[in-house]
């Protein structure tokens, strides 16, 4: 079926759908190319010759474009686009990789769908919020461009010898970051102004052999009401200092307040230009504005706009819950359990106590009666226990629970998750020498 939605910004985009109007209805070409002009709000396809390019200047050099959807939480029926052009000295990929970009503040949520775009997947919840999380993201982005550092993921390089112990005294809002021409770790901590103790700052890192610098330029987390820190390691020689000045240099980061992005009071679905392909055009729809629905082997736990946790066709029932319940209690109360085991089984029996809210009937199951089937200590007399109390009879216990809800529910993505957290239980308890109660 065709997506009334897209909204071509190009002649090439206005072409690509006339291509897919042309098959779709059967209609003859230059019919589709009018059509598919009016959908770029010309008039016709010689319209759109006449205004389009213009609109196309604009992109001669690098930029990307990121879009976010939101829906007033106090007023649902408002609902809404935005989406910030941002001009770069260099194309995106080249400033930082699409992997790490998500652990840049502002693009955890956001998903690259063509050369010169990325969609947020989630709702904002009002339009300021919206552009706030833009201008957020735009604000890392310069970060990127102007210092050549890197979203660094690894948390211990945070601290002087790996140790939560010893971090930066009164660190706020602190980001990683690595220089990734000479793999130096830089941390960026931005705390409220007026908040760090300068003197105690200075003798942590007297004390740890690092060295800390306060720069002049607004920030990315809260611009004017935080500070910029930069701190790292002083053993490589680093040249702080010069980073620092990079940093000082800076334009002024962009704020909500300021917004020159696009605005449209509607989810119709925006496709960049270098959206090539029709899968670029069906990439470009955010998934917070996709209703769910049902499928053979799967529901929606919730019908609303972007919701994506889906739950398997089938029901245990009430006597089928307690038997996966006392299962997973007599496991999780057996003793030395690797953390591994420990974490699966728990995010296990959350997920089987989410379903089981959804198949059992209003009255059944009320208060204690409810939380007893998947938590607290297990009955002593409950021989299930006594299973438990050996490797064998937990991986036993553990195909056993296997065994019942593949037998039960229809197979689908949410109850493969499910198995491979138990597949995974058993592995990892089979790896175990010996379990001592």
């Amino acid at each position: 079926m065709l997506n009334r939605n897209v909204r071509p910004t190009t002649i090439d985009g206005v072409k690509r759908l006339a291509i897919e109007i042309r098959k779709k209805s059967g209609i003859q070409h230059s019919a589709a190319l009018d059509r598919a002009a009016q959908a770029a709000n010309c008039s016709n396809y010689r319209n759109a010759r006449r205004v389009l390019p213009a609109r196309a200047v604009m992109y001669a050099r690098p930029y990307v474009l990121l879009t976010i959807y939101w829906r007033d939480e106090k007023k649902p029926q408002n609902i809404g686009r935005e989406t910030l052009n941002i001009s770069l000295s260099k194309p995106i990929l080249h400033i930082c990789d699409k992997l790490a970009l998500k652990y840049a503040r502002g693009f955890g949520d956001f998903r690259m769908v063509a050369d010169d775009h990325f969609v947020c997947d989630t709702l904002a919840h009002t339009q300021v919020r919206a552009r706030e999380r833009l201008c957020t993201a735009e604000r890392s982005l310069r970060f990127m461009e102007y210092t050549g550092l890197r979203p660094c993921r690894n948390h211990r390089k945070n601290y002087p010898d790996g140790s939560s112990k010893d971090s930066l005294p009164n660190n706020d809002h602190a980001t990683r970051w690595i220089d990734p021409i000479i793999g130096q770790f830089i941390l960026v901590d931005e705390p409220y102004k007026g908040v760090p103790d300068d003197l105690e700052r200075t003798q942590w890192a007297i004390r740890h052999k690092w060295l800390i610098s306060k720069t002049s330029w607004a920030g990315m987390y809260n611009p004017y009401k935080c500070d910029l820190y930069i701190a790292t390691e002083d053993s490589s020689n680093y040249d702080l200092d010069a980073l620092t000045k990079k940093i000082n240099n800076m334009p002024p980061p962009l704020l909500e307040k300021n917004w020159s992005g696009e605005s449209v009071l509607s989810w119709d679905m925006f496709v960049s230009p270098m959206a090539d392909t029709p899968q670029d055009i069906r990439r470009a729809r955010s998934q917070a504005t996709v209703i769910p629905k049902a499928s053979t082997t799967s529901l929606p736990c919730s019908y609303k706009p972007g919701s994506r946790t889906r739950r398997p066709v089938g029901a245990l029932g009430i006597e089928g819950h307690i038997h996966a319940g006392r299962i997973i209690k007599a496991i999780l109360w057996s003793g030395m359990l690797p953390d591994g085991v420990h974490i699966r089984l728990s995010s296990l029996r959350s997920t089987l106590e989410g379903w089981m809210s959804f198949e059992i009937k209003p009255g059944e199951l009320e208060g204690s009666e409810f939380f007893d089937v998947y938590y607290h200590q297990p009955q002593e007399t409950d021989p299930y226990n006594g299973r438990a109390k050996s490797r064998d009879g937990i991986v036993a216990l553990l195909f056993e629970l296997k065994g019942q809800l593949q037998a039960t529910y229809q197979d689908c993505a949410p109850l493969r998750q499910q198995i491979r957290r138990i597949e995974m239980s058993a592995t990892l308890i089979n790896k175990m020498k010996t379990i001592d109660n």
